[in-house]
């Protein structure tokens, strides 16, 4: 199967000298495709679209096409590709992707789901370009196929000791028709995957080479500082920008509008030759605004409201056999009641965008983003723009955590550019950041639970109370179905009970909201995840042996996960006085992880002696980056669960940097412990966000086992317990 070359590109190849390979993936069913082009002058291949291309030079480039946020896709996502293709990774030059229609609309990075996506389809457009290569030899050498194999860019055939690298082959393998279903390597024969691989991103972040959207300048640009409504919901009545203009530097004053979801807020921009100067401009503008009765929304009587409303039946979310009758009925029945806070997601670089319209309709962007694609195209949408008069240069992202799945300050900037006639960069300070949202939303969650006579599980039910991250998005978000954003995981929790009944109660806001790291199971693992121990408490059971009392029927992933927890953490063994261990697991969309925590009593506080963690895969592609993507959740999952969390008052957000919206500081970290549960085969499970949920419910077990006390709301103070 051929693909096309649009007519534009075309004409921009075939410019060139020399013939060059790409090979990549084409169509929505992702069928292996091949272009046979010129491609003499690849030193900046942007707008090339295949995956993998050689240049008559012998240069390889293999495109990355996952935003590299800190999650080591700009490494593995190559590999699988260069695995297949018996390629190091020093021998290939690696691109970002740019949300080109040629790449597919898959583009993006969030949901864990770079790699469990991603892993067979990557490594099919290896293997195919290898057969191709490996086909081209043969009938160059009149040689069987079977008898040629490949190594470090070459086709060897060692029955004549002749060899051709793969831009010697590359002009006769692109004539070649792609393989429907090209053979993929045997695992044992890996060199890349699954191994602890050095990424090439790290010297790059490290030697400060790196370039990040915040990094980016083109000649002529001016920097914008904006001024947006303290108040959620506020509108902008008027501003005078007398002072502003004069501050040196400053050039032009002018709106601009933020589109978060469902929600349109005006703002004043200063745009200035340096940033400096735009900041200064900023706080010498004077701004009149409509709070619109906004500013007497209180946050503690928001949470009242949430309290009141858990009175309520909501919609049923999942059901099986006869929850009521088993409830009423039981023996042994429990209830509780957990609440966990807002959060903001605080990516060590603030939000930033660099745009410039030029003649013709054509619009650039240079930034730090997740959604590549999902820009290119609801912009050319937007502007009335073809997506290809549309280019995104992907930086590297200085964290995202799901807030940059949200392309509110690529929009103002691109707007600011438009107006001003100049290119704009746009740059958030860390209180635009902190306080503007969108934020995770805060989830109450109602507990019953009964046990029989034998103080066995027979009846179990979630409620969850909060508002809603697709109501913040869709202005047509129906009220009167159960919400799966934001009832994730509850339901789908591989435990044995045979009546549950599960639901979720809506509750209307204001302010934006917005997935953050592991979305809703960051908070509804605490809850769910406390209240089986709970019931394990109730029932005089062990927690972990009342967890794998559940799972007896048979064999899964989260059984064969707490077996692992309870080998490598010692549970059966006996802690020094004073201490306390605590479990918790946690399957949901992005994968399975697990955690053993142990504390122990410090004054009058609580002292985290160390984390177990487990992660299920299925498959890895570089362990050392597991291992480092679930410390990292570890670490934002202590953070959360004994932080401040965000309070709003008078409508507006209290926090406003890090020195009140604190992170975890390195002498705050224990020492935690991965292990992988890897069993190979094509069962692929995430892992940017599994290793998070799991953290807070087995802290505040072990915290319970250590003192006696319930914790059953975030954050606490873990000085004072």
């Amino acid at each position: 199967m051929r693909t096309t070359v649009s007519r534009r590109r075309f004409l921009q190849l075939s410019s060139l000298t020399g013939a060059g390979f790409i090979i990549g993936l084409g169509g929505a069913e992702g069928k292996v495709v091949n272009q046979l082009v010129n491609l003499s002058n690849l030193a900046n291949p942007i707008g090339v679209t295949p995956f993998v291309l050689i240049d008559p030079q012998g240069a390889i480039t293999i495109y990355n096409t996952k935003p590299e946020i800190g999650q080591g896709t700009f490494q593995s996502i190559p590999s699988l590709i260069a695995e297949e293709l018996d390629l190091t990774l020093d021998q290939i030059t690696i691109r970002q992707s740019g949300g080109e229609k040629e790449l597919g609309a898959d583009q993006f990075a969030g949901g864990s789901a770079s790699i469990r996506t991603s892993y067979t389809k990557y490594r099919k457009v290896g293997a195919a370009a290898r057969e191709m290569l490996v086909t081209a030899a043969s009938q160059t050498w009149a040689v069987p196929v079977a008898e040629c194999s490949t190594e470090n860019g070459k086709v060897h055939h060692k029955a004549s000791n002749r060899s051709a690298t793969y831009q010697e082959l590359a002009e006769a393998a692109g004539k070649l028709e792609v393989p429907k279903d090209p053979k993929l390597k045997d695992p044992a024969q890996f060199k890349l995957l699954g191994k602890a691989v050095k990424r090439p991103d790290v010297p790059l972040k490290s030697n400060g080479k790196a370039v990040f959207g915040i990094d980016v300048e083109v000649p002529g640009m001016l920097f914008s500082s904006i001024e947006r409504c303290p108040v959620f919901g506020g509108k902008l009545l008027s501003f005078d920008a007398a002072a502003a203009k004069k501050v040196k530097g400053v050039q032009q004053v002018i709106t601009c509008e933020r589109l978060i979801g469902k929600y349109r807020f005006e703002g004043v921009a200063v745009l200035a030759d340096n940033y400096w100067a735009a900041v200064q401009g900023r706080k010498a503008l004077q701004i009149k605004w409509d709070y619109q009765g906004n500013e007497n929304f209180s946050l503690k009587a928001y949470e009242q409201q949430l309290r009141e409303l858990a009175k309520k039946d909501g919609v049923v979310d999942h059901a099986k056999g006869d929850f009521e009758n088993a409830w009423s009925d039981a023996p042994i029945q429990l209830e509780a009641f957990y609440e966990t806070p807002m959060v903001s997601h605080s990516p060590i670089e603030p939000m930033n965008c660099l745009a410039h319209w030029k003649e013709g309709g054509q619009l650039e962007i240079w930034t730090s983003t997740q959604v590549p694609f999902s820009i290119k195209n609801s912009f050319a949408k937007e502007y009335g723009l073809k997506p290809e008069n549309i280019k995104v240069h992907v930086q590297f992202n200085g964290g995202g955590f799901g807030r940059r799945l949200y392309p509110d300050y690529v929009h103002e900037a691109v707007q600011l550019a438009r107006k001003a006639g100049k290119p704009v960069k746009s740059i958030w300070t860390r209180e635009d950041d902190t306080q503007q949202g969108p934020f995770r939303p805060m989830t109450f969650s109602a507990f019953k639970g009964a046990l029989d006579a034998n103080n066995k599980p027979i009846a179990f039910q979630h409620k969850v109370i909060s508002p809603s991250i697709s109501a913040s998005s869709n202005a047509n978000y129906d009220k009167t179905k159960s919400d799966g954003g934001m009832t994730e995981g509850i339901s789908e929790q591989a435990y044995e009970i045979p009546n549950m009944k599960n639901l979720y109660v809506h509750a209307d806001m204001h302010v934006p909201l917005a997935a953050w790291r592991a979305v809703t199971s960051t908070t509804l693992a605490f809850s769910h995840e406390s209240f089986i121990d709970e019931m394990a408490v109730k029932a005089g059971v062990d927690p972990m042996s009342f967890r794998l009392s559940m799972l007896d029927g048979k064999q899964s992933d989260t059984k064969r996960l707490l077996q692992k927890l309870k080998q490598i953490s010692n549970w059966d063994k006996p802690l020094p006085a004073g201490w306390g261990r605590g479990v918790a697991q946690w399957e949901f969309f992005a994968g399975l992880g697990g955690n053993v925590v142990e504390v122990s009593k410090k004054g009058e506080g609580i002292k985290i002696e160390k984390v177990y963690a487990v992660i299920d895969l299925g498959t890895v592609v570089n362990p050392d980056t597991v291992e480092a993507q679930v410390e990292g959740a570890v670490v934002m999952a202590i953070t959360a669960a004994i932080k401040g969390g965000i309070q709003i008052e008078k409508g507006r957000t209290v926090q406003s940097n890090y020195h009140n919206n604190q992170i975890l500081r390195m002498p705050e970290v224990p020492p935690i412990e991965v292990h992988i549960l890897a069993e190979g085969g094509e069962k692929i499970k995430g892992v940017g966000e599994p290793g998070l949920p799991p953290l807070a419910p087995a802290l505040c077990n072990a915290i319970f086992a250590a003192t006696g006390k319930r914790i059953r709301r975030l954050p606490f103070d873990i000085n004072k317990i």
